[in-house]
Formats: C-alpha cells, sequence, structure tokens
C-alpha cells in the first residue's frame, strides 16, 4: 500500500494478483486518507474475491447517544456541549461517521469561535478552544462505548488534536481572599470557601468529605476516591483545623457540608454570590484550587511537594506554576554558581 499526494488531495496504490489499483482518498490529511485508504484495500480485495460482507445492524446516532447520556446520568455540561453536535450528527448512522467527519466539525467550531466578538481581532494562540476540546472528548467517549456494544470497530474521533486552551491559572491576592469569604452571605458558603483555599481539594472531593475521614487527633485529612483513583493526605495547618473544629461542635452529622441533615450537592449559586459582594469577575470554584497551589508554590514549597498534595498524577501538571518561583529557581541556580568568580 502507498500513500502520496497528487496535488493537494492524497491517493493511494496498491497491487492484488499483479494488477495495479490506484484510487483518490479525497482528502488533505494523511492520517484520515491512511485510515480511507485501508478501507479501499479492504473493500478491492472483497469484491475482487466476491468476499461476503458481514451485516450489521443500522444505528442512529441520536438514539444511540441518547441511550448512552441515561446511563451516564449526563451532567448539564455535557448537555450544553452536546446541543453542538447533535445538529449536525443527529441523523447520521453511527457506522458511516469517519475521522473526516469529526475533524470537519471540530474545524467548524474552530471557526465559530474565532468569530465571536470577543475574539475577533486576536490571533488564533490567543483564543481559548477549550469548549471545542471538551466536546470532541465526549464523541470520543461515547464512541468507545459504541466500541463496546460492537456496533463500529474503530473510534473516528480518536487521534483528533486538540486546539489551543489557554492556560487558567487564577490566584488571589490575602486581601481579596478576605473579600470572598466576607461576601458569602452564609456560614455554610464561607466555611466551603476557606477549606478549598486551606486544601486544594476539588469541588467534589470537599462535598464528599466525611468526618470518618478527618483525623484531628494527628492533624491529617484522607482524601478518597479522587478523580485520578489514588488516595491522598492533607496535612491540617492550625486555621484549617480552627475551622474544622468549629464546624465539628455545630453539627452531628455524616458529612462535613451538609445543610439539615443531608450532604450538600453544590453551591455554585452563593459561591458566585459571594463573589458578586466581593467584586471578583470570571471566578470559578475550581479556580480556589488553583489559589491554593500559587500559595504553596510562592512560599517557596517545591513543585513536587505541591503536586503531592494535590493529587496530580504527573509532575506536568503541576508544572503550570513553575512561572510563579523565579526567586526560588535563581537562588538554586546562584547557589550552584553564584561564588564562582
Amino acid at each position: 500500500m502507498n500513500i502520496y499526494k497528487r496535488g493537494e488531495t492524497y491517493w493511494c496504490k496498491f497491487r492484488i494478483d499483479n494488477k495495479l489499483y490506484q484510487y483518490s482518498c479525497k482528502t488533505k490529511d494523511k492520517p484520515a486518507a491512511s485510515e480511507i485508504a485501508a478501507a479501499i484495500y479492504a473493500d478491492t480485495i472483497r469484491d475482487r474475491f466476491n468476499i461476503p460482507i458481514k451485516n450489521k445492524a443500522v444505528y442512529n446516532f441520536k438514539e444511540v447517544f441518547t441511550e448512552y447520556t441515561k446511563q451516564r446520568k449526563e451532567k448539564i455540561r455535557e448537555r450544553t456541549a452536546s446541543n453542538h453536535f447533535l445538529p449536525i450528527l443527529s441523523n447520521k448512522e453511527i457506522i458511516n461517521i469517519t475521522p473526516i467527519d469529526i475533524k470537519n466539525y471540530q474545524f467548524q467550531r474552530k471557526l465559530e469561535i474565532i468569530n465571536l466578538e470577543k475574539n475577533i481581532g486576536k490571533r488564533e494562540s490567543e483564543i481559548n478552544f477549550r469548549s471545542v476540546n471538551y466536546e470532541i472528548a465526549i464523541l470520543r467517549n461515547f464512541f468507545n462505548y459504541c466500541i463496546e456494544k460492537e456496533i463500529i470497530d474503530k473510534n473516528p474521533a480518536s487521534g483528533i488534536k486538540k486546539l489551543n486552551e489557554l492556560s487558567r491559572l487564577k490566584t488571589l491576592s490575602n486581601e481579596d481572599i478576605d473579600k470572598l469569604i466576607a461576601g458569602a452571605t452564609n456560614k455554610l458558603t464561607k466555611d466551603l470557601i476557606t477549606f478549598l483555599i486551606y486544601t486544594g481539594c476539588r469541588k467534589g472531593e470537599a462535598l464528599n468529605l466525611k468526618w470518618d475521614d478527618v483525623d484531628l487527633q494527628n492533624d491529617v485529612i484522607a482524601i478518597k476516591g479522587t478523580k485520578t483513583k489514588f488516595d491522598r493526605y492533607i496535612p491540617i495547618s492550625k486555621p484549617l483545623k480552627a475551622l474544622l473544629v468549629s464546624i465539628q461542635k455545630n453539627q452531628d452529622s455524616l458529612y462535613i457540608f451538609e445543610r439539615n441533615g443531608t450532604k450538600l450537592t453544590d453551591f455554585k449559586h452563593s459561591f458566585h454570590t459571594a463573589c458578586r459582594k466581593a467584586g471578583l469577575k470570571d471566578l470559578r470554584i475550581h479556580d480556589l484550587r488553583h489559589v491554593f497551589a500559587s500559595k504553596m508554590v510562592m512560599n517557596g514549597t517545591s513543585l513536587y511537594i505541591t503536586g503531592e498534595l494535590l493529587g496530580h498524577r504527573t509532575t506536568q501538571m503541576t508544572k503550570r506554576y513553575s512561572h510563579l518561583v523565579p526567586d526560588t529557581l535563581k537562588k538554586a541556580v546562584d547557589d550552584v554558581w553564584g561564588k564562582k568568580k
């Protein structure tokens, strides 16, 4: 099998019983051309030797995707993201969806975001395409589900390269932190904001935390069932201990963060109220995790230890904070070379 370019389009050629076959792959994308060429070769072999094609049931994208989301208890964010690709893919048969279809979708969504009013005049490197990457990730997971159900053999969304994502590393000054906590209209929200800043926990980790996971005698919190599937332990600082003791005095519950004996499931609305009262724009709950990490790193904590506290699986994730430690890096170099003349 040989794949080559003719003009801007890829072609393939191969021999079967010394007979030469040449076909246009009708694409400018080489990885896609490779898949198309393999399909053409397989079809040619079947036709040449009269091999019957195994019949597969026809599955409509929308029907299977609806079943898939019901099984997974689809989140609001996923539903919003799927609203972009459903109008395009809904009526397609899953078996006929190709990598080219997914790439075309990605390209169209990219153009839509580039043409948003807030992005006009910006270079592509200055535009965040995180939402498009999230949509492709949903499709990739869905097609993996289809493979498990033996609806398709290959995932058409695999190998699709991510678009540019601007790093979102929000941090807050001590003054802003005080304003945010003061802006909370109830004690539960104040306690949650304070806890997340002191621990760097993810929102879900905090809301699922039980008193059985907190050891106030040895000053350690066990974070179990995390996003990365690995348990981790967070030392309890003095202000964090004071916070936990104050919460414990006022309740008798299984979970730390609860309302009227029921575990809290979210506090997005009250958090946004606190942000508005504090005059802080474009701040998300997850940004409090970055606040914790930034404070640790800027205070001289190594990236390795910071990553351990955050529960990062790889050091690459923690390297995002390396720009916050120029003085620490300079000191490391000066310690080795500073005395040389």
